[in-house]
């Protein structure tokens, strides 16, 4: 990782070049439709095939030059040495002293720990050894009748991963099995999943860490009394407790006080952070959506794409290439956002995901010594599957003031094979959307469409402004064979190396999250005040105890 004494990004003379490169580009105006037409050979050389999933790099505002100086600059920023780092297992989350070596799950050899693999495994065989048992109907609840739901109790890396991964393989899902996600402290979510349940067929996985996790906890402590007062025998369920709930955390006394069975607790390791944990025995509810077969499908694809990035040149290296091209736009072209928009439905929950995954990792204004950072770091992550943002926010993707970068992801083979044509029409909208965020529609053409309907010369004159479209936004195309667990394993851990490649180059801890803890302390005041504890409500600022005097005399009103 970069060393303290290295010079920051910003001090380089690649940064000072960039600079200099984007105020040329900026003050000539060049246009992506320009690039294009400068260079026949444009789109082949920047589109990269990784797995089975084809980037296309094309659509962005950057010339071989500006590739040339983003790898130059990810060359002073020793990148290929941080990389190395990462595999071995060098302690890159430098504020906990630990490794991150969410690959190790999906196949990577730690020669620094080679008991690491062992211990992968031997989860990989418990989550066989459960799953099976569940599917085939040999795990029985307590009164004799085989499991039909499972509910994932947890939240943030715990709940994201899975109930996206679990959304996305939805064609692939067993049919014996419904999987449901409860992670809002809110009573409404779980009691809104556990009505249309029945405590006799159903199984509960508690996932955290530290078993202390306050909305994990209150909703797996609600769920044993829903569990229990539901049942037809409720003296028998109280006892039999531990055929209807499992736990995946580190913290097995805390899980075993709680009457889950020391072989019914699943592993999670210092490691693996929440937000690239889905691969362990977090994904559990995805091997009981899909089976463990699919599950390991869903290892290796991430495992294929661990090996490209530790492999290939910068200059052709698919997650290099994505975060050099974020760094561009966020620092040298000032984009502040940047949207992810899947047109797959089975895709959807993919932007909440990688809202997790890269604003937790990468929103942090210190660099890995504990010095303010001088750059601007992580965007924020926005979108939704499309067609639908087309009919919203894409207004602003088009013709608001700022410009925002967007990665498409679509799938070339549709998953509902027997509607050819309606696919092709989710295609088509992707890529002309993708187009028109490159080409725009100048004045002049805005004029030459309207006097061709014959629309009257000052009608056109005061439209054109309007119905004017700028142009020259950047995107990038990730086209996925088709939306299987391979593929969806490649393209997650895509993301995962992006958000790597842009803590290098910013010289932050991507692996670390302190900025989620302060909120989680004040809560503990605001909480004891608003059970009756004076003492706490005066600790509190003016607003907080306003607002907590509102509640309680809402809760204590009879109207």
């Amino acid at each position: 990782m970069a060393d303290s004494k290295m010079a920051r990004a910003h001090e380089t003379a690649a940064w000072r070049k960039l600079q200099a490169h984007q105020v040329q580009l900026s003050s000539s105006d060049t246009r992506i439709t320009d690039l294009f037409s400068r260079d026949p050979h444009r789109c082949s050389a920047l589109t990269f095939d990784c797995g089975h999933i084809r980037a296309d790099f094309s659509k962005h505002l950057a010339t071989p030059e500006t590739l040339s100086l983003l790898t130059e600059l990810a060359d002073a920023q020793s990148l290929p040495q941080a990389i190395a780092d990462l595999f071995n297992g060098t302690l890159v989350n430098n504020t906990e002293q630990r490794p991150a070596l969410h690959m190790a799950l999906r196949g990577l050899d730690v020669v620094a720990n080679p008991g690491i693999r062992t211990a992968v495994d031997a989860a990989l065989v418990q989550m066989e050894t459960l799953v099976s048992a569940v599917h085939t109907g040999a795990w029985q609840g307590y009164a004799g009748e085989a499991v039909r739901d499972v509910v994932n109790i947890g939240i943030g890396g715990s709940d994201l991963g899975p109930a996206m991964a679990t959304r996305a393989l939805r064609a692939y899902h067993q049919g014996s099995v419904r999987c449901h996600f409860v992670s809002n402290v809110d009573p409404a979510h779980l009691h809104s999943c556990l009505e249309m349940l029945r405590p006799e067929t159903t199984l509960f996985v508690v996932a955290s860490k530290s078993f202390t996790t306050l909305e994990t906890m209150q909703n797996a402590e609600q769920a044993r009394r829903w569990f229990i007062a539901r049942a037809d025998d409720r003296a028998l369920a109280e006892t039999r407790v531990h055929q209807h709930f499992v736990a995946v955390t580190a913290n097995k006394e805390a899980a075993l006080a709680f009457g889950i069975r020391d072989s019914q607790i699943f592993p999670m390791w210092d490691w693996v952070g929440g937000r690239f944990s889905l691969w362990s025995a977090i994904g559990l509810p995805i091997a009981f959506a899909v089976g463990m077969p699919a599950f390991r499908q869903l290892l290796a694809g991430a495992a294929l794409v661990d090996q490209h990035f530790a492999s290939a040149p910068l200059a052709a290296n698919v997650p290099v290439l994505m975060g050099l091209l974020t760094i561009w736009y966020r620092n040298f072209w000032n984009a502040g956002s940047h949207a992810v928009l899947p047109y797959a439905q089975d895709l959807e929950l993919l932007p909440g995901f990688l809202q997790q995954l890269e604003m937790e990792s990468l929103g942090k204004s210190v660099c890995r010594d504990g010095e303010t950072t001088e750059l601007a770091t992580g965007p924020v992550i926005w979108g939704s599957a499309g067609t639908n943002g087309q009919h919203s926010f894409h207004q602003l993707l088009h013709q608001g003031t700022d410009m925002i970068p967007a990665d498409f992801i679509a799938v070339a083979r549709p998953t509902a094979p027997d509607n050819l044509v309606q696919h092709q029409h989710l295609l088509a909208n992707c890529f002309s959307q993708s187009r028109a965020l490159m080409t725009g529609k100048s004045r002049q053409q805005v004029l030459d469409e309207l006097h061709a309907e014959g629309v009257d010369i000052a009608r056109a004159e005061s439209l054109a402004a309007h119905k004017a479209v700028p142009g020259n936004r950047p995107s990038t195309t990730l086209l996925l064979d088709e939306l299987n667990a391979f593929n969806l394993g490649s393209l997650i851990a895509l993301y995962e190396h992006k958000v790597f490649v842009q803590s290098v180059l910013w010289n932050i801890n991507a692996f670390d999250q302190w900025g989620v803890e302060i909120g989680k302390q004040l809560s503990k005041p605001a909480f004891a005040a608003l059970t009756g504890d004076d003492a706490a409500a005066q600790s509190l600022d003016a607003s907080s105890q306003a607002l907590i005097r509102h509640c309680l005399h809402q809760a204590g009103s009879k109207e």
